[in-house]
């Protein structure tokens, strides 16, 4: 190998990885040796012979892809949320069945045969009436429309989530991302822009740090473009360098002072060149200049080298003596080292036009004058410490997992808001110590984790795996081959946009735009929808819970059945399509940010849910058995009244729609209900769909039509369910001011 350059980023996260034979980089965490080249990593300068030694599913990428393509037996929680509710819900269906079964037939005995009317004609009737009564309320309780509310909620939260960026591949991963406990993100291009950036030039001689037409400024400009290797590619709507990282964001830092490097370049007549090494840690160019300046030696490397060979500083446009400068040199090299930027050092010196190497320019005895610095890092993403502070205070913890150096990574999450004086070094661990750990050790060990440098990808996956056996949901973000077993065995996983194919295989969302504030959006949506989704249950199981104790009633103490088979399947109908459809179209709330993660161990039905639906059940069904018996005071009730009360039952529901849609909030159901004209649709579609049954319904539906003055006696009380839940949400408001 002679001074080669790799790009590893679809690895560890490293832009620009030294290699050499030996194997030595002087970094003993490093995550791959020196010596080793990884099939996809790309090589940006220098020259080697390689010998292949693994190929497709042993090489690091195989690995990954294997991994990423191995089944994840991981539940999401909503499935066993979902699951619980089935079997509670399945219970109490099939004994509320056979006691309806069972009392009708008593009811039977003691009204029939214990008088000596048994006939056998009428006994099979009425078990056969019983049965169907029986099959119609299981098909009732169980909110079969739940399973279209949750894929309806997820598809549309899909669809609006692409707004968002966030590209959704698979349904479940809509709503999880509401759960996440846990973010273990990648750094490069994820919390960072993946992209070399000068963050500081310092320039002795600039007025105000700016480009200007003087000589000091031709000599920075001339120097930065003819002394490299780097090239900026302009097919693209954004400018992208070709060649070592480093060298092509001087040139960008060039373009952004409106800098034209390329006529620069081509004005400098090239001499000779001495290009950088690893040895020697500088490089140089001898030109003969474009800007006039004769022929010139520049030269570029690290700091502190460069500055050794200098015998002159330039500042303010005076050429002085560089003694006093070198601690004022090392301290800033020192703070910028510190906060994981990587230097340069700029020189240069004016030389006679006979001499035609760099070696000549470099013992002609001229003087190099030292011009200054320039701080080069990998920028963090401008949203990326507001989102971040997002996910913390949602109660969400973050964790850096990433392939860079310890320094590296502890400085963007210090930058982030992640890192703070108090972390220690229980706050973060390196991929070579993480492995060396018990997985006993290991388990107690990452509760506190904050950072893990120097990752690879099966200590990505196995900190996965413990996060998860700890009851943590976990979502793991990243853009490399790496990335890939992490990505499919988490809960959720978030590829980039900009990322490897395989990374975006093993993922379940994409973030299009490679924006971790995408990333506390999806989190938003994913809460909003798991909210939708008890609002749903909530209602839903207030109608089943009435409808199960008046006809378990009515069928027990009357011989008139108060809601029909075809009644109760209507109410199915538009109570359990309709509305969960109005449920599944509201908007995402930012306010559940504020609530902490729920638990795996949470069940779907809350404490206040439990209230609230058997509160609200038995208001109505007080009010329906009031209804009835009043209307069978003077024996049969006649179809008048049933369809009255069948009316009544469905406008209850009706107003309770609009209480469902505030569940778990103390807004006003007016709050934004204009934005939300998919609710106020199906709301309406209710209402006419039930004016309809009744008007037309018949002896199919045992109703008669109603006239208007009914019609708005039945609205107007039923409405007073509405009002009141209105009253309370008014009280919770003032309660909280």
């Amino acid at each position: 190998a002679n001074n080669l350059k790799v790009d590893e980023s679809n690895f560890t996260g490293e832009l620009y990885a030294s290699k050499n034979v030996e194997g030595d980089t002087g970094d003993t965490e490093v995550a791959y040796p020196a010596n080793m080249l990884l099939r996809n990593s790309t090589v940006i300068e220098g020259e080697a012979i390689m010998l292949v030694e693994k190929v497709g599913v042993d090489t690091e990428e195989g690995k990954g892809v294997m991994q990423a393509n191995e089944d994840n037996d991981v539940k999401t929680p909503l499935n066993k949320q979902l699951d619980d509710l089935g079997r509670y819900i399945s219970y109490a269906s099939f004994t509320l069945a056979a006691l309806i079964l069972v009392g009708r037939l008593l009811y039977y005995y003691f009204t029939v045969v214990t008088t000596g009317g048994f006939e056998w004609i009428n006994f099979f009737e009425v078990l056969l009436n019983s049965i169907m009564i029986a099959v119609a309320l299981i098909v009732v309780a169980v909110p079969e429309g739940l399973p279209m509310s949750v894929t309806v909620s997820l598809a549309l939260s899909m669809r609006k989530m692409l707004k968002e960026n966030n590209l959704v591949r698979k349904l479940h991963a809509c709503e999880t991302m509401g759960a996440a406990t846990v973010i273990c993100t990648d750094k490069t291009g994820t919390l960072t822009q993946n992209k070399m950036q000068v963050s500081e030039a310092e320039f002795f001689s600039l007025v105000g740090g700016k480009l200007t037409d003087d000589v000091t400024s031709n000599i920075i400009r001339e120097g930065i473009a003819a002394n490299t290797t780097a090239h900026i590619d302009r097919t693209g709507e954004q400018l992208n360098t070709i060649g070592n990282p480093t060298e092509g964001a001087l040139l960008l830092w060039l373009e952004s002072n409106g800098v034209d490097y390329n006529a620069l370049r081509e004005k400098a007549v090239i001499v000779d060149r001495l290009p950088f090494s690893t040895e020697r840690k500088f490089m140089a160019t001898l030109v003969d200049s474009g800007c006039g300046l004769g022929r010139v030696l520049y030269l570029k490397g690290a700091p502190e080298i460069v500055f050794s060979k200098c015998n002159k500083i330039l500042i303010d446009g005076a050429v002085s003596s560089p003694e006093g400068y070198a601690k004022e040199l090392e301290q800033k090299l020192f703070g910028y080292q510190n906060r994981a930027m990587r230097t340069l050092g700029f020189a240069y010196m004016a030389v006679n036009n006979d001499v035609a190497d760099v070696d000549a320019a470099l013992t002609s005895g001229s003087e190099l004058i030292f011009v200054g610095i320039t701080a080069i890092s990998d920028p963090v993403r401008d949203d990326v410490p507001e989102a971040v502070g997002k996910c913390l205070s949602a109660g969400i913890q973050v964790k850096i997992v990433t392939g860079d150096t310890p320094n590296t990574a502890r400085e963007i999450a210090r930058q982030i808001g992640l890192w703070n004086d108090e972390d220690g070094e229980e706050n973060r661990i390196t991929g070579a110590e993480f492995e060396a750990l018990s997985d006993e050790e290991a388990f107690q060990r990452v509760a506190k984790l904050k950072i893990m440098s120097r990752a690879r990808p099966m200590d990505k996956q196995r900190l996965v795996r413990l996060l998860q056996q700890r009851g943590e949901v976990v979502a793991v973000t990243g853009d490399g081959t790496n990335d890939a077993p992490a990505l499919n065995f988490a809960q959720v996983g978030l590829s980039m946009g900009s990322g490897t194919s395989v990374a975006k295989e093993a993922s379940d969302i994409t973030l299009l735009d490679d924006s971790f504030n995408s990333i506390a959006t999806a989190v938003m949506w994913g809460r909003s929808l798991y909210r939708n989704i008890q609002r749903f249950v909530a209602f839903q199981l207030t109608i089943n819970f009435v409808a199960l104790i008046i006809v378990l009633f009515g069928s027990i103490f009357g011989t008139e059945v108060p809601l029909t088979v075809t009644q109760m399947l209507w109410v199915n109908l538009i109570m359990d399509t309709f509305a969960a459809a109005a449920l599944a179209s509201l908007p995402p709330n930012p306010l559940v940010m504020k609530d902490k993660p729920r638990k795996l161990t949470d069940f779907i039905i809350t404490k206040q849910m439990t209230r609230t639906i058997f509160g609200v059940g038995i208001l109505f069904v007080a009010a329906l058995m009031t209804m009835l018996f009043l209307m069978g005071g003077s024996g049969e009730i006649s179809v008048h009244s049933l369809t009255i009360f069948f009316t009544t039952f469905v406008m209850l529901q009706f107003w309770n729609l609009f209480n469902a849609k505030t569940l778990g909030t103390s807004q006003s159901a007016f709050n934004e209900l204009h934005k939300n004209l998919p609710f106020v649709f199906v709301a309406l579609l209710i209402l006419v769909g039930q004016i309809i049954i009744v008007s037309f319904g018949g002896e199919v539906f045992r109703t008669e039509p109603l006239d208007p003055k009914t019609w708005g006696a039945i609205i107007v009380s039923t409405s007073v369910i509405f009002w009141g839940g209105e009253l309370v949400r008014l009280i919770g408001r003032n309660s909280k001011k």
